[in-house]
């Protein structure tokens, strides 16, 4: 790319996307079975296939993401009788790992060349103007009637591209799309990643791995699986495999006294369920669960808790990590172009909040505490090779996605390190402080490495995974699953008494502001203004992480 003075290119800066990143082992042979991992996937006439090779096209050197700019790429080595849909880009903060689908005509006309393009934008990045950087030409195909167009293509060329570099998809194999993450931006024209607006677990939208611009949205579409009957989606024994292979280990802080169980443990260990109107009655949770309420609404009238003995009370909240398994549900998303991997982890206390008001790190008494604190973690699968992409970590009522070049690995393999944070069990992908608030203002989420660590991979149980429709792949869920209730009771802490209590030490209107901004930032079960809910009840379960 560019001209050929390598004096005048040596001057540009060294950026983390000159490098590719791949995950630190290979990945295994997967276990034989219906069209997972098989490298194409048929969406209904349009056969598609990953891209995971580019070529650099241009490249921008501030804006965006650290303001380290972003780069633009064609797909390569794709494979014989197959058409581009778009090109693919990433911001350059990080090692070149990301792919695009490329299509297959094999219905006659799902397929068409664009019939012109339209510019939307050009432009050269200011570091590169004395170094021969070339001008960045954004094209939107323009698709023939009855067709979409999925993709862009970006040139150093103030040429129309041929009309035979790219294909539009036949109408009936899209879908409605919408701009994802920030690439790249610059006086008012930006650049982000597309996702399906229909998503979840019932979503046939398909991701193309491309790139909107502001100018495109919403013009461009995403793919659509008209084939929708999980064929790709891994068995049984792949799953097991998957999980084998890409199993978290997760790392507690040192002073972490509220650590995770196994559910079972937790029945069989004293937990108790009330029932309204008949509180000074409770019975004893069997220990696989089977005397729980099940289905129906979460109506207020069951929840769990602790025993009622102080010492046995005390050693349930501790939690017992040699017990402690986690559960997994297997969902479709991207019209089973992708698998997720939910993964549970039950605690049976979550510990007291703490704030930090600059220097100072304050106690906030019993705000926080919460009987039953169910946390998860999520790893995305491709569906054409196994190979894993993201992995999403729950941050109390919300959390964040980590694409696999930013995540640590253990000991050279594949499997990711997460950290749980004191007493607030939020994950986090590095160890060290988050704190919800600003101006170090705000709550601590306190993470770091210690002896207190689990191979997730050690106890594990699938679930849940409702595609599993037969030839024995149906997974029984445990009853505890389909317990629509609270997993703690609702108990009022007092929070405003303990708010103005740290308020009292404060001193000045504006700090005073700051902490109360920043309390009001923690979900509702925080304050016990309501019991935390099992996996069933979240919104991930059927829809998308975000």
């Amino acid at each position: 790319m560019g001209n050929n003075n390598s004096s005048a290119q040596s001057s540009l800066p060294s950026l983390p996307i000159d490098s590719t990143f791949d995950l630190p082992s290979p990945l295994p042979s997967w276990p034989s079975g219906q069209g997972f991992a098989k490298g194409r996937i048929d969406l209904g006439g349009l056969e598609v296939y990953q891209v995971t090779t580019f070529n650099k096209v241009w490249t921008v050197y501030e804006g965006g993401q650290d303001n380290l700019g972003a780069t633009f790429f064609e797909p390569s080595l794709v494979p014989e009788s197959f058409s581009i849909l778009g090109f693919y880009a990433q911001p350059n903060n990080r090692k070149l790992f990301g792919w695009t689908l490329v299509g297959k005509d094999i219905s006659g006309d799902s397929l068409k060349p664009p019939v012109d393009y339209l510019l939307l934008w050009s432009g050269k990045s200011t570091k590169g103007e004395n170094n021969g950087v070339e001008t960045g030409y954004f094209w939107q195909p323009v698709a023939p009637d009855g067709y979409n167009a999925v993709g862009l293509i970006v040139t150093t060329s103030n040429e129309k591209p041929p009309l035979d570099k790219i294909r539009c998809v036949r109408s009936d194999l899209t879908e409605q799309s919408e701009s994802d993450t920030l690439i790249w931006e610059t006086n008012g024209f930006s650049v982000s990643s597309a996702k399906p607006v229909n998503r979840g677990t019932q979503g046939s939208g398909v991701c193309v791995g491309t790139f909107f611009a502001n100018s495109s949205n919403p013009t461009l579409t995403c793919l659509k699986n008209n084939k929708f009957d999980f064929s790709c989606m891994p068995s049984k024994i792949q799953v097991n495999a998957l999980y084998q292979a890409y199993a978290p280990w997760i790392y507690f802080h040192k002073d972490e006294k509220y650590l995770p169980s196994s559910v079972n443990w937790f029945f069989a260990n004293g937990a108790l369920l009330y029932k309204k109107g008949e509180e000074s009655n409770p019975v004893a949770v069997e220990p696989n669960g089977s005397n729980l309420p099940q289905g129906e609404s979460n109506d207020g009238l069951y929840w769990l808790d602790l025993p009622v003995a102080s010492d046995a009370r005390k050693r349930v909240k501790a939690g017992d990590l040699q017990s402690m398994e986690v559960y997994l549900h297997i969902k479709p998303v991207f019209g089973g172009t992708f698998t997720d991997i939910a993964v549970w982890m039950f605690y049976p206390f979550n510990g007291p909040s703490r704030a930090k008001l600059k220097l100072a790190t304050i106690p906030l008494g019993r705000i926080g505490e919460h009987i039953g604190d169910w946390e998860h973690f999520t790893l995305r699968i491709s569906n054409f090779s196994g190979k894993l992409h993201r992995m999403y970590l729950s941050q109390h009522s919300k959390g964040s996605w980590i694409d696999a070049s930013e995540i640590e690995f253990q000991g050279g393999g594949n499997k990711p390190v997460a950290y749980s944070s004191l007493n607030g069990h939020a994950m986090y992908s590095k160890p060290g402080l988050v704190l919800q608030g600003k101006d170090d203002v705000g709550i601590r989420n306190d993470t770091g490495k210690s002896d207190k660590v689990i191979d997730t991979a050690v106890r594990f149980r699938v679930v849940s995974a409702e595609y599993m429709r037969g030839g024995g792949e149906v997974v029984e869920e445990p009853a505890w699953l389909n317990y629509m209730r609270h997993w703690g009771p609702k108990i009022d802490y007092g929070h405003e008494n303990e708010i103005k209590g740290v308020e009292k030490v404060l001193v000045g209107e504006n700090l005073k502001n700051m902490f109360r901004s920043a309390i009001k930032g923690l979900p509702n079960e925080v304050y016990g203004q309501e019991g935390p809910t099992g996996p069933k009840l979240k919104r991930n379960w059927l829809g998308d992480e975000d």
